[in-house]
């Protein structure tokens, strides 16, 4: 929802910008909430603008749900394909777990229109996953298993001419949930620069994002033609409302975490965005009828999600009352006590909310002010890639001093730690040998530390102080690090800092009691990700694309 546009100036809105001290701390990062700057939803506003077209030029199912499909995308540059094939998985065979080796559905995203014989190819490749092969043609690799209650009670009630119970649908969410979506290379998928410069796949994760909205439509297409089949003339489509609900699930471990350390300069780049759009909104002079429309309108939509939004976990249901209980005093401040006609009434609805609600309905308060001002800050969206290649040079010239002055200022959280307290290096991160995937290990009562990651960086800032303590402060870091050579990684990162202030996570990432679905949760609300529902401190699930619309809502080809 937008609305008209009060220009503000650059110096205006930096006077609303937040400390990074402030945004980059686990316990705020692990409450994000999905915003309008979300890859899914860049997605979909681009599908929209540039009007591309959808088609089906491939269905092969039978009545067990096995065979093939082809979803394809066209837009107004190139054509791009989601090639499915659907698998007769028995129930004991069906697991979520990185080392499964066959699920329901398994998936690749196609560069253009496949023929026969690329069909055949991916057919012996694509169910195997890691165990097969794909080449730069692909752009993704996914795979995902049926909510089996859920998938078998909707075929059985469309088949009987019913639609399925609603209270189900919201419960679960989705019909199917991917276990995996691989891109940038992975397997012999098309490495990330390669597609970079398309501007449909420029974004962030968009490759990512479409096969999983994609897939969406996949499992609603399937449980209506195996209820078509199994029901005959009797059977009915499920109904336009219903459908509208249901998402996409994920279940998401470790192997994310890391992408965050390693990716300094993007982290950067997307947490910049975020923070801007909220300076920008607050810095408005006036709060417009159409904005405030839309503001009660978002925040409706998170009372409800918040309502319907489940999770057994002790941790999460602790921050679902938190959210519940802040989202309920936020309406009747809204609805009682807001002064919309107040110089400034963002930004003192801002502040209200820092002073008087938890963490978890700020963040949800941050999403909503964000939804009406789409004129405002999607533009914000092209800011969000980063060329990283560029960043990772170390200034040799630099002084001694002022790579202390750079300490001092943004790794202040470590240099402060006591890291000779077991608590303070509790863990390492290290690579499964098995699977090829980060975990996260237990120092003192597991082996594997001398294989230990660098992802430690609160530690390494905190060595490098030390190591500096005696080095003459006019010296160049030239000449410390030829003696030295193992602090080059923390004063690459340090001086990427300086220049990139949000690029740092401002925690101990091997910490006794750091919790690694802070960072799970961050990264899959940049996706767009909700629902978040953690089953340990270590993997969680979430679902996509639930409310969106579907390619056929958007536009359908004469293939279809």
């Amino acid at each position: 929802m937008n609305g008209p546009v009060e220009t503000v100036s650059d110096d205006t809105v930096a006077a609303f910008r937040r400390h990074p001290a402030e945004v980059m701390r686990l316990d705020r990062m692990g409450c994000s909430h999905p915003t309008r700057l979300s890859f899914l939803r860049q997605l979909l506003r681009r599908i929209t603008a540039e009007g591309w077209r959808f088609d089906r030029p491939v269905w092969d199912i039978d009545a067990r749900g096995v065979g093939r499909a082809v979803y394809r995308m066209t837009g107004p540059e190139d054509s791009l394909s989601l090639v499915a094939f659907a698998h007769d998985l028995p129930d004991e065979a069906r697991s979520d777990r990185v080392i499964a080796t066959a699920w329901d559905a398994t998936f690749t995203l196609f560069d253009g229109t496949p023929d026969a014989a690329d069909l055949d190819r991916l057919a012996a490749n694509v169910p195997l996953q890691e165990a097969g092969r794909v080449t730069p043609r692909e752009l993704s690799l996914s795979r995902a298993n049926r909510s089996v209650r859920l998938f078998e009670h909707v075929v059985a009630r469309l088949a009987a001419g019913q639609q399925p119970n609603p209270q189900m649908l919201r419960e679960t969410g989705y019909l199917m949930r991917t276990t995996a979506v691989y891109g940038s290379g992975k397997f012999g998928a098309a490495d990330r620069a390669m597609i970079a410069g398309r501007p449909a796949l420029g974004s962030p994760f968009q490759a990512e994002m479409l096969s999983v909205w994609l897939i969406r439509a996949f499992t609603v297409d399937l449980v209506e033609h195996l209820a078509q089949l199994r029901g005959g003339e009797g059977a009915v489509p499920l109904a336009a409302d219903l459908r509208c609900e249901l998402g996409v699930g994920n279940s998401t471990g470790l192997g994310m975490a890391p992408f965050l350390v390693r990716h300094p300069v993007l982290l950067n780049n997307w947490m910049m965005a975020r923070e801007e759009a909220l300076a920008r909104v607050r810095a408005q002079d006036r709060a417009t009828d159409h904005a405030l429309a839309g503001f009660r309108t978002a925040l409706a939509a998170a009372v409800q999600n918040a309502s319907d939004w489940q999770s057994a976990h002790p941790v999460q249901a602790a921050k679902l009352d938190d959210l519940r209980n802040g989202l309920a005093r936020l309406e009747t401040h809204v609805a009682q006590d807001w002064n919309t006609d107040a110089p400034h009434p963002w930004d003192g609805l801002w502040h209200w909310g820092q002073a008087h609600l938890p963490l978890e309905a700020q963040e949800a308060l941050l999403a909503a002010m964000l939804e009406p001002h789409g004129d405002l800050i999607d533009g914000l969206a092209g800011c969000m890639q980063a060329d990283e290649k560029a960043q990772f040079g170390i200034d040799g010239t630099m002084r001694v001093a002022d790579l202390r002055h750079i300490l001092r200022d943004h790794y202040g959280w470590a240099i402060e730690a006591d890291f000779d307290d077991p608590a303070h290096c509790a863990r390492f991160w290290y690579i499964s040998e098995e699977k090829l995937e980060p975990r996260l290990g237990e120092r003192f009562e597991e082996d594997g530390a001398a294989r230990e990651l660098p992802l430690d960086t609160g530690r390494r800032a905190a060595a490098l102080w030390a190591a500096l303590e005696d080095e003459p402060r006019d010296a160049p870091l030239a000449r410390f690090l030829l003696a030295h050579p193992e602090h080059r990684l923390i004063v690459r990162r340090a001086q990427i800092t300086a220049r990139h202030p949000f690029a740092e996570i401002r925690d101990n990432l091997i910490d006794a009691q750091m919790m690694p679905i802070d960072l799970l949760r961050y990264k899959l609300a940049l996706f767009g990700a909700t629902r978040f529902d953690p089953r340990s401190d270590r993997w969680l699930r979430i679902s996509l694309f639930q409310g969106a619309p579907y390619p056929d809502d958007l536009g359908r080809g004469d293939g279809a």
